[in-house]
């Protein structure tokens, strides 16, 4: 196919920097080429970010940036680049937090205007090309900006100075000089549960998101405490989400958010983080209520990751597009006569009644979200179907339906392959296994966790993003907290302890290239990434959790496993640098939280016994059934050599004649029990 215009991205590899080749916009990707020309000619830079599968982003490309006039305009007066803020998420979370400061909000795309030294001056979000809804047109922005820029030099170095200051301020944070006290676990709990929607579930207005860290939170508050509320919280949450239509009925896995307060009609894209969390969260509440609802759920997002996202070299995919053939949502979405055309009417009438497929339709142009708008027992009754019955008869028709709409052209995937959210992909898949057995599951873990080992280069760091054959972009803190976790979730399943000293290395190159050696806490970028104009400790846990709330679970974690202590300090370190901002502000950190009490209530179990032996397996078995968020796992096999001096809980334990499972609860150990029966009353 013949394109009228090619710019630079077209030697990119990133998904959304391609689908912006063919703009008349002289685009350049971040890099020297770019910031040297801004420079030399005096321009300031038009900096334009998003991703893949931002609707917004596809709106505003189509009316601006494939609009010739307004491309002239940009070229005649700014230097553009384009960012993809999966593949750089340190320009990201930047330049978002210059978003915040100018505009008091934020979202993709982003815009925003910078001085040729990289410091922002004017922002935005999307814009359309005309003056409309209170907004300013594109054009009519780019030429006040231009104007003003050239015009107003020392008003601009001004704005240039405080940006820079306010950056640095928002990023320099210093130790708290008070006692780390638990009762600000109480405190946060109080706060969340005033956030909480008692009739919908999940937290504050509309659009609503997952909040997976805080649901995980709530249960580990309610094991900690025995709070039956925080508890019901989390199934009110998760028995509406996955009745809602945020979640796919059909083919599994959750879309990004809702845009109504019932978790009805959602932003159709599919990230990879979202599903790795929530299969998570799932199995988490399944292990807390034994509940079969919830693991089928988990179970269902691992089938769609495996179906849909999972790569041939093992990693799994980023997204998936919300649009397809030009429209939202269009690939999941059902009239009602669509629904009784190809289940018939007789099948079809229960069948929409159920998932609340109407004639006048929930969407767009009568179009239905499918969701659970009715019991199982109320439609049964309604229609006289007996409720086994009514149960085979909706299977039935989700089959038939899920068949139907894989003939449909399918929204757009990103193909590419990122560590971190890889790493929390792989827990997922590592929970699933624990709880199930299966080996698909287990495959599906070390399938990503050895793609990502094999691309590790340059002494050992990891890298960031694979895509077209090739690793780009090294790691940042994320990527190694999220990958580690993975490693050391994959060592207590399988109890392979080539993983564990894969998570120590990493742990160590981790600390060498991030940790502040001031202040305590890691670092967004590190020793081998690009000097940006701010550097950051991202703090605050996002649509994934921060980087220093991963880390300190697994600094706790590889401080007991491997008798390190000074890991075990570290975390400490982390704790009373954010100290502050965990009481201030806990709805923002709650997989932190979640660390702090861990930090404060961890259970060491150990189990020694040969790793095959049927009874060593079944108390392993025992100890995955149980919901423990607080656990350090780890297994003595006499059969094998010991790992210097690793398992110091282990280490002053004799071999007993059978296999035999130790336990310490809070600093307190309990006696030792050669059973899954004797171990599930002490853990259960």
């Amino acid at each position: 196919m013949e394109h009228k215009h090619t710019n630079r991205l077209i030697h990119e590899t990133s998904p959304y920097l391609l689908q912006h080749a063919h703009n008349p916009v002289d685009w350049h990707p971040w890099g020297e080429e770019a910031l040297s020309r801004a420079k030399k000619e005096d321009k300031p830079i038009l900096l334009s970010i998003g991703y893949s599968s931002c609707h917004w982003c596809h709106v505003m490309e189509k009316e601006s940036f494939e609009n010739e006039a307004i491309a002239q305009l940009m070229n005649e007066r700014f230097i553009n680049i384009k960012v993809d803020r999966e593949v750089r998420p340190d320009l990201d979370e930047i330049y978002m937090n210059a978003v915040q400061m100018i505009t008091g909000s934020g979202g993709w795309p982003m815009t925003v205007f910078l001085t040729p030294d990289h410091v922002p001056f004017h922002a935005g979000t999307y814009f359309p090309p005309e003056d409309r809804m209170g907004m300013p047109g594109f054009p009519k922005v780019l030429i006040t900006v231009s104007n003003y820029y050239h015009a107003h030099r020392g008003e601009v170095g001004n704005v240039e100075m405080q940006m820079k200051n306010a950056l640095h301020q928002m990023v320099e944070i210093l130790p708290s000089q008070e006692t780390l006290d638990p009762k600000i676990l109480l405190n946060a709990f109080d706060v969340i549960e005033r956030q909480f929607d008692p009739g919908n579930g999940g937290f504050g207005k509309a659009p609503k998101f997952p909040n997976s860290m805080t649901l995980s939170f709530l249960l580990n508050h309610w094991k900690r405490t025995g709070e039956k509320e925080a508890l019901r919280m989390v199934e009110v949450t998760l028995d509406k989400m996955a009745n809602g239509g945020i979640y796919d009925h059909l083919g599994g896995g959750f879309h990004r958010y809702s845009v109504d307060e019932r978790w009805l009609i959602p932003h159709f894209e599919k990230m990879l983080y979202d599903n790795g969390l929530l299969s998570r969260t799932y199995f988490e509440a399944y292990q807390a209520t034994q509940k079969e609802r919830y693991l089928r759920v988990g179970e269902e997002i691992l089938q769609y990751v495996l179906r849909e996202m999972k790569s041939p070299e093992g990693g799994f995919y980023s997204t998936q597009d919300a649009d397809s053939e030009g429209e939202e949502g269009k690939f999941f979405v059902w009239t009602r006569d669509e629904i009784k055309e190809r289940l018939g009417k007789e099948k079809g009438t229960p069948f929409c009644a159920y998932y609340g497929a109407t004639p006048q339709g929930n969407f767009e142009g009568g179009a239905n979200v499918l969701n659970i708008a009715a019991p199982l027992e109320k439609v049964s009754e309604l229609y006289g179907i007996p409720v086994l019955e009514l149960g085979k008869l909706l299977k039935d028709g989700r089959e038939k339906l899920f068949a139907e709409r894989e003939k449909r052209i399918k929204p757009g995937t990103d193909e590419k392959i990122l560590t971190s959210w890889n790493g929390l992909m792989a827990s997922g898949f590592v929970d699933g296994f624990k709880l199930t057995g299966k080996e698909e599951y287990l495959k599906g873990a070390e399938g990503a966790i050895h793609f990502i080992l094999d691309g590790i280069v340059n002494q050992g760091n990891l890298m960031r993003v694979f895509n077209q054959g090739r690793w780009h972009v090294k790691g940042y803190s994320e990527d190694y907290a999220f990958f580690i976790q993975a490693l050391i979730d994959l060592y207590e399943a399988t109890f392979d302890v080539r993983y564990l000293k894969e998570a120590n290395h990493l742990n160590e190159r981790m600390i060498h290239q991030f940790w502040d050696d001031k202040n305590g806490g890691f670092f967004f970028t590190g020793t081998e990434n690009e000097s940006l104009i701010a550097c950051s400790k991202s703090p605050y846990d996002n649509a994934v959790p921060s980087a220093n709330s991963a880390a300190l679970s697994n600094l706790i974690r590889l401080g007991y496993l491997t008798g390190n202590e000074t890991l075990k300090k570290k975390a400490e370190q982390i704790l009373q640098l954010f100290y502050n901002f965990l009481s201030e502000h806990p709805s923002g950190f709650a997989q932190m939280l979640s660390g702090f009490s861990f930090f404060l209530n961890p259970e060491e179990i150990g189990i020694i016994g040969p790793k095959e032996d049927r009874r060593t397996k079944s108390m392993h078995q025992a100890i995955n059934l149980a919901y423990l968020p607080n656990k350090i796992l780890n297994l003595k096999d006499p059969q094998e050599p010991s790992e210097g001096n690793w398992f110091p809980f282990l280490m002053e334990k004799g071999v007993p004649g059978v296999p035999t499972t130790f336990v310490c609860k809070g600093f307190t150990c309990l006696p030792p029990v050669k059973n899954e029966k004797e171990l599930m009353k002490i853990i259960g």
